[in-house]
């Protein structure tokens, strides 16, 4: 492990903002994040949140609300982390786990709106349930989720896009647990769609990049229930 990587670990250990293994604060958190916050404000979570410019992003616009950013990777986590202190921000935090794992540390309801910002595509058909679009992940967001939450999902991947309005028109068997969809909008074109509005003008690391290749940027929001 490099020099820096060491430093960037050893700072999220010492972080108030990073809840991750080995904290106390890990295996207690769920249903406990208004306790962390001090607050009942609504909860919003960036679920892969990579160096979490959505987070940051919408907790300055948004001081009012709750921000968790979700990810497996400890130096992504640290990025978030460092913007936040930088800024002051005290309504965010950040969850490094597997997401699969997510009900282990949020209560049924206990969020009112999720992010999946430029997620990896998976595109190997034996990835598919690794998708943070497929069913298996859409039954886990709809247990965290209160009734009516929102999904944003924000993606240059056009095949990902596409599989995943294919999984909400399908929706699930109720064997599999049941999930339905309302409210759906979206654009294979953000930057020439009024729904543009909807992302508030915070572009990722990712996208920028994308842009510059000449990428369009596509956008759905739905409710689940």
């Amino acid at each position: 492990m490099s020099r820096r990587k060491q430093a960037r670990f050893k700072e999220n250990i010492e972080s108030e903002y990073v809840i991750q293994p080995g904290k106390a604060i890990f295996d207690s958190i769920k249903g406990n994040w208004s306790t962390l916050f001090g607050n009942t404000n609504p909860i919003v979570l960036e679920v892969g949140c990579g160096r979490a410019e959505y987070t940051t992003g919408l907790a300055e616009l948004f001081p009012q609300k709750n921000f968790i950013g979700i990810d497996l990777k400890g130096g992504r986590l640290w990025k978030g982390s460092m913007v936040s202190e930088e800024k002051n921000l005290k309504n965010t935090a950040f969850l490094r786990i597997i997401l699969q794992n997510i009900e282990d540390f949020f209560e049924e309801n206990e969020a009112d709106e999720i992010w999946i910002t430029f997620p990896d595509p998976r595109p190997r058909l034996s990835d598919e349930k690794r998708r943070l679009t497929s069913p298996r992940y859409l039954r886990k967001y709809v247990k965290v989720l209160k009734p009516g939450g929102w999904i944003n999902f924000k993606t240059d991947n056009k095949a990902l896009f596409d599989y995943t309005l294919q999984v909400l028109q399908a929706g699930e068997d109720v064997k599999n647990g049941a999930f339905i969809i309302s409210d759906l909008e979206y654009t294979f074109d953000l930057y020439n769609s009024s729904l543009q509005l909807l992302t508030f003008g915070i572009q990722t690391t990712f996208e920028k990049k994308y842009l510059q290749d000449g990428a369009k940027i596509h956008f759905m929001r739905f409710r689940i229930a």
